[in-house]
């Protein structure tokens, strides 16, 4: 087992699948680390911020290997590790997490104090982000196992619903995250940016919630129909009609207000003006969130920002700052929780909902395609361009021969 084929990250629009060596039960500064366990990957999901890496929008090093949305069954554990057991399918939230500092023990793990040394909090893996080399690859390490990893109660039945899942390692957590930021409830009526597969986990967190109306802005109109014909209301953000006057038609009874709002684009957000006019700044989201959240109302967002962004349209943005409309928008007394997800929050909830069927949804929303790992750099391409597809990498092909079985 010493090869490790994985998606490598060489620069702005360019991956390649390289051989990256078996994991060692090593963390990156080369110390063992007893507390981890090595997986065998049976999905590895591509994510819309690996676009951002895969742009040139969020820094990275040329050699990183890709991946935070991992799903895997553990082949080897370290002398540390007392309830992992081999055998076990896992799936592997994107925050890397100890367990034992201040952050992690208040149910932060999204900034674990100990996960990232030069940053001193925040850690991810296949992220510029404390050095965790990502699961798109035929095996990874997960150290501190015992805490990280979500056992699923049955093997063959979580190969059975591994489509749904699969999501459980970052978008469907994030997603539902961006709602309760939100403070989503029953009867609420909401605003999601984006409809790309983060919105779509939003809307469908949304609907888990009890929202009434659930509204889904995009320019994308191949997500957009995924959207539709789940059940839940569109607006296109790059008509002519402003969109607070679509929310308006929607809504139906003259209010232009929702009761929450989320964030799924963060950077490189785009399609926000009339068809025709490409707009990319940075701040156009947060702006019309602003805009159209009632007074007093909520504000999540889930989306990804960073100061480490070279490929940024301006200086301003360069600077990881933001020109927002804040000022105008401070009178409606909105309330605003931003940044990463903190999975392990959520993620076993999830899991429950998912194993007893109460998010048949989530398939036909997301319109899974499972890809092999070769597919991968080429899948990458296509989500660029605007796949509504979620791509899903089976490295070892264990979803086909589960479904075959």
């Amino acid at each position: 087992m010493a090869s490790n084929r994985a998606v490598t990250f060489m620069g702005p629009g360019k991956m390649e699948i390289q051989n990256k060596g078996y994991p060692k039960l090593q963390d990156p500064k080369g110390r063992t680390i007893e507390h981890a366990a090595i997986l065998k990957l049976v999905t590895t999901n591509i994510c819309g911020s690996d676009l951002h890496i895969y742009n040139g929008r969020f820094a990275a090093p040329a050699g990183m290997q890709m991946g935070h949305e991992n799903t895997g069954e553990v082949i080897e554990v370290g002398s540390h590790v007392e309830r992992i057991k081999q055998g076990d399918i896992c799936s592997v939230p994107f925050n890397v997490a100890c367990g034992t500092c201040r952050n992690c023990k208040e149910r932060h793990t999204d900034v674990c104090l100990n996960a990232n040394e030069e940053l001193g909090y925040c850690g991810a893996y296949g992220f510029n982000l404390g050095g965790w080399q990502g699961g798109q690859a035929e095996y990874m390490l997960v150290p501190w196992a015992d805490f990280q990893l979500l056992k699923f109660p049955d093997k063959d039945q979580a190969m059975e619903k591994i489509r749904d899942l699969t999501l459980l390692s970052d978008i469907l957590p994030t997603g539902y995250h961006g709602c309760m930021e939100a403070r989503v409830g029953t009867g609420s009526t909401v605003y999601i940016a984006g409809a790309g597969p983060v919105g779509r986990c939003a809307a469908a967190s949304a609907h888990l919630l009890g929202a009434s109306c659930i509204i889904v802005g995009d320019e994308n109109e191949a997500r957009l129909d995924l959207v539709t014909e789940s059940g839940y209301q569109v607006v296109d953000t790059s008509s002519a009609t402003p969109v607070p006057d679509q929310i308006e038609k929607i809504l139906g009874t003259g209010e232009r207000w929702v009761d929450a709002a989320i964030d799924c684009v963060g950077l490189e957000c785009h399609g926000y003006g009339p068809k025709g006019r490409t707009r990319n700044e940075e701040e156009a989201v947060i702006n019309l969130l602003m805009e159209v959240i009632k007074p007093s109302g909520a504000i999540g967002i889930p989306g990804v920002y960073t100061d480490q962004d070279p490929g940024a349209p301006d200086d301003l943005n360069k600077q990881g700052k933001l020109a927002t409309g804040f000022p105008k928008a401070w009178v409606k007394s909105p309330s605003f929780t931003a940044g990463q997800c903190p999975v392990m929050h959520y993620n076993r909830d999830l899991m429950m909902a998912i194993l007893w069927d109460r998010m048949p949804y989530l398939t036909p929303l997301l319109n899974t395609e499972v890809i092999g790992l070769d597919s991968a750099v080429a899948a990458y391409k296509t989500f660029h361009d605007g796949s509504p597809k979620k791509y899903v990498i089976d490295p070892h092909n264990m979803t086909k021969l589960a479904m075959s079985a």
